[in-house]
């Protein structure tokens, strides 16, 4: 029954963050961009199957972003990384900050590997666009969640 419970979240999630992508499509993808799927980095500090949930979903959304496998195998990469790395934090306001920083960076170099455009502006725009979803939509929904939390994410 757990193994089934953690699979259902997991795919739960998934399916989720890859339809929130691309409903926003228009900004989801770009040198621009705020994935409002990306609020949905901090489930792991509720579910570890949000890791591998964000990781499926992300190669899912990625596959239709169009940027090639270059953007599906790393930028998931960085996202699994990303929910890892939040899933480990002990303090709910920090839980945002990997997803914020990994794609930041690894996005950035993405996007500047597949487009040519500038390295440094791009990290910028990608992290302030994770600011806006990890933190302006992110943070709120760990607040939510967090009074729900044993009814939603049982164990």
């Amino acid at each position: 029954m757990k193994r089934t419970n953690y699979i259902v979240q997991a795919a739960f999630i998934a399916a989720i963050y890859a339809a929130m992508t691309i409903m926003f499509a228009p900004i989801s993808y770009g040198q621009i961009q705020v994935r409002i799927s990306e609020s949905l980095t901090v489930l792991p500090m509720f579910t570890p199957a949000a890791i591998p949930g964000l990781f499926v979903g992300c190669i899912l959304a990625n596959i239709y972003g169009g940027g090639g496998l270059v953007d599906i195998v790393f930028g998931s990469l960085a996202t699994l990384a990303a929910a890892y790395l939040s899933y480990k934090l002990p303090k709910k306001w920090l839980v945002p900050m990997p997803p914020v920083i990994v794609n930041g960076i690894v996005i950035g170099f993405i996007l500047n590997y597949l487009y040519g455009v500038p390295l440094f502006i791009t990290m910028g725009w990608v992290t302030l666009g994770q600011l806006i979803a990890c933190y302006g939509l992110g943070y709120p929904l760990i607040l939510t969640l967090d009074r729900y939390k044993d009814k939603v994410f049982k164990k």
